[in-house]
């Protein structure tokens, strides 16, 4: 009985492809029965949305082991989200090289105050990241979990609370190498709120 429906399935969807329809739906409806019947075809077939994390120009620099898209990057300039759910919702930002000032807007998506769940975007070396928090840590909320003046830090915005939007711009030429990371000073959030930023050779 599972095979049949396993087939018919199969052909169903054969026919919808050739009638030209090759929406994200039609691979869904195909794979949720697939799993029931047999976890391998389910695991082949899953990675369909894939072409949509290759379509962005700076996918190959996403954080190792992160399943967040690269961000979107339009004339020197970007735009993240922040969530009450402690994520940013890409995993790398590619810089172009042409670029000499750079632009990251970020916008708090979620409703929580700046004193719950506040985020903000630093920029430094990953190497540093530890550091800069447990600095940003000791200055507190009134200085937005960032050090005045701490000069491993290339940039960094406001700290911000949901329905907020902030953003910074600074000089490309701060970023010297790969090894650079941007990620969220307020106390925990750096575990899961980070990625990677790289400039275009």
């Amino acid at each position: 009985m599972n095979t049949r429906t396993s087939f018919l399935i199969a052909a169903c969807a054969l026919v919808l492809a050739a009638c030209g329809d090759k929406s994200p739906d039609t691979a869904s409806v195909a794979t949720e029965p697939a799993a029931a019947a047999d976890a391998a075809p389910a695991t082949e077939t899953a990675p369909a949305p894939a072409p949509q994390a290759t379509d962005t120009s700076a996918s190959a620099a996403a954080t190792p082991g992160s399943d967040k898209p690269a961000a979107v990057v339009t004339d020197c300039a970007t735009e993240i989200e922040g969530n009450d759910l402690m994520q940013f919702n890409v995993g790398s930002i590619a810089v172009p090289a042409s670029c000499t000032e750079f632009k990251i807007t970020l916008k708090h998506v979620g409703k929580l105050a700046a004193a719950v769940m506040g985020h903000n975007v630093v920029i430094a070396e990953a190497s540093d990241v530890q550091a800069v928090n447990t600095d940003g840590l000791a200055a507190g909320p009134d200085a937005g979990y960032v050090k005045p003046g701490d000069a491993r830090i290339v940039a960094h915005t406001e700290l911000i609370g949901g329905g907020q939007a902030t953003f910074v711009s600074f000089p490309v030429s701060k970023i010297q190498g790969d090894g650079y990371e941007f990620f969220c000073s307020f106390p925990g959030h750096a575990a899961l709120m980070k990625g990677t930023i790289t400039v275009g050779k």
